[in-house]
């Protein structure tokens, strides 16, 4: 894990405090991923004589990103991204066009819904991409972060995120008091 990482991380983690918030954005990340690559899914070539879309040419700088911020953590994404990408390929390969848009528009609302929920209800604070643009990439660095840490690997990765200043106590009461 190089220091400019460890530095972002740690930006990032003050404005995800909320373990709720952190859950909204599993699903806000994975459903906005998966929205933004079904429509450009639609669109194939042959590569060497391999067919293929404009996807992976366009995921590739992303993944290489990731990999050179932590390798594991890019080997983590990675793997999340075979699957998304497999799972957008299977799509496309089974549903109209017309069906892929309407698909993908509504993982683009569900995904921005969780962010903007995770934000304004749980943490109660403007999300970090507001104040600095370059956290748009690190979410996904740290969900898996967290699915690390959550499995018992990468003490490193949890000392940043819990030297991170707790939140205020913002209790939010999903159910009424009796």
């Amino acid at each position: 894990m190089n220091h400019y990482f460890k530095r972002q991380l740690a930006d990032y983690v003050e404005y995800h405090r909320n373990p709720w918030n952190s859950v909204m954005h599993v699903f806000g990340i994975v459903f906005l991923f998966l929205g933004a690559i079904l429509p450009i899914s639609l669109w194939s070539f042959d590569a060497f004589g391999i067919p293929t879309t404009i996807v992976p040419v366009l995921v590739l700088p992303l993944l290489i990103y990731w990999f050179l911020l932590d390798a594991a953590l890019g080997m983590g994404i990675l793997g999340a991204a075979v699957i998304l990408l497999s799972t957008a390929a299977f799509i496309v390969n089974h549903a109209s066009t017309a069906s892929v848009w309407a698909i993908s528009a509504v993982l683009i609302v569900i995904g921005i819904g969780c962010q903007i929920v995770g934000h304004r209800v749980f943490e109660r604070r403007q999300p970090a991409l507001v104040d600095n643009p370059s956290h748009f990439l690190l979410g996904p660095m740290f969900v898996m972060a967290k699915l690390f840490i959550a499995l018992g690997f990468r003490q490193d990765l949890a000392a940043i995120l819990a030297s991170a200043p707790q939140p205020e106590e913002h209790q939010v009461e999903l159910l009424p008091r009796s």
